[in-house]
């Protein structure tokens, strides 16, 4: 195993509050556990659930580390004796059970991903922890099909971003909803057919009229709350929902007849906690139907911002308000 200091800056937050609650601190990295490699990050990608753990809303999972981030890229500086199917030196972007805002971090070799064809560090820092979660939720839970239509909420954001464009390359038709016009027309950019602003109209007339009647065949929400009994008026005939956040509220009046009439799969999960088979699984399918998408242009992530790691206080307070198109990522290299 190569010899390298384990000593390392990261973002340190004292008691959960408000974006001014990070600072830099300096810790010194444990030895890569069986099945793990040490990462020289480089880029660190911002998300929806560093927001939740900063305030305290979702603590890591049991051995995980304490410090927020779930994804990054870098290059790989040490190995688990076990560890075979990657080698010190390999350029990587990783799911990381947290720990990513640091200098270096421990993670499984099974949930790194090479950086694809032409991609900087910043740019495959943007890829992991949206692109884990739309293809266990989207495609193994939901089970999305060529041919398929599928509802995509929130679609400007960065998983709905990574959805429309994963969903639409792989031969569905997509439908978005986003809070404003010009969120809309970013959704069309990326791939869907109609972009429906949520402030403006309701989703379910649109998308009915757009099907015939018949509704769509998978819907993947990121709103929860009133969304939900919506999103049964608007799905299909043995349709499948999948939840895979609560924007609108985590509590929901449900018409369970609608459920019962159509036959409706409601599933839903959150990655952090899942095994790291499971997550290995959907490493597995992001390299065999994805990378290539990648590699040869396909798809292109938008990235919105890109701040220094000492600005991720501005990372936050962005992420928070909700003006962002696409992802934000922090640049540890700036």
């Amino acid at each position: 195993m190569a010899t390298i200091s384990r000593e390392f800056t990261h973002v340190h937050v004292e008691q959960p509050g408000a974006p001014s609650v990070m600072t830099m601190a300096q810790s010194t990295l444990a030895m890569p556990a069986e099945g793990q490699v040490t990462i020289k990050v480089y880029a660190a990608g911002v998300n929806g659930p560093d927001i939740k753990q900063r305030v305290g809303a979702y603590p890591p999972p049991a051995g995980a580390s304490p410090i927020i981030g779930l994804e990054v890229a870098g290059e790989i500086v040490a190995l688990a004796d076990d560890v075979t199917q990657c080698q010190v030196g390999d350029k990587v972007c990783a799911l990381v059970p947290g720990g990513g805002y640091a200098e270096l971090v421990n993670t499984y070799a099974a949930h790194c991903l090479p950086i694809p064809t032409g991609y900087s560090f910043v740019q495959a820092a943007a890829l992991p922890e949206t692109f884990f979660t739309v293809w266990g939720n989207l495609f193994i839970r939901g089970g999305l099909k060529a041919g398929e239509t599928v509802l995509i909420h929130g679609g400007s954001g960065g998983i709905g971003t990574t959805a429309i464009q994963m969903a639409s390359r792989l031969g569905a038709k997509v439908f978005a909803t986003s809070g404003s016009d010009e969120k809309c027309q970013y959704c069309l950019d990326q791939g869907a057919s109609v972009a429906i602003n949520y402030n403006e109209q309701q989703f379910v007339e649109p998308i009915l009229a757009a099907t015939e009647g018949v509704g769509v065949n998978v819907i993947m929400d990121i709103a929860g709350g009133d969304f939900i009994n919506e999103n049964l008026k608007a799905i299909a005939t043995e349709g499948r929902m999948v939840s895979v956040a609560m924007q609108r509220g985590p509590q929901a009046t449900i018409d369970i007849f609608r459920i019962m009439a159509k036959r409706v799969v409601w599933t839903g999960s959150t990655l952090r906690p899942q095994s790291v088979a499971n997550k290995a699984q959907i490493a597995q399918g992001l390299a065999e139907h994805v990378w290539p998408l990648l590699n040869n242009g396909d798809m292109n992530i938008p990235i919105d911002s890109v701040f220094p790691f000492s600005q991720v206080v501005k990372a936050h307070e962005l992420m928070e308000s909700g003006k962002h198109k696409g992802k934000i990522v922090l640049d540890l290299q700036a």
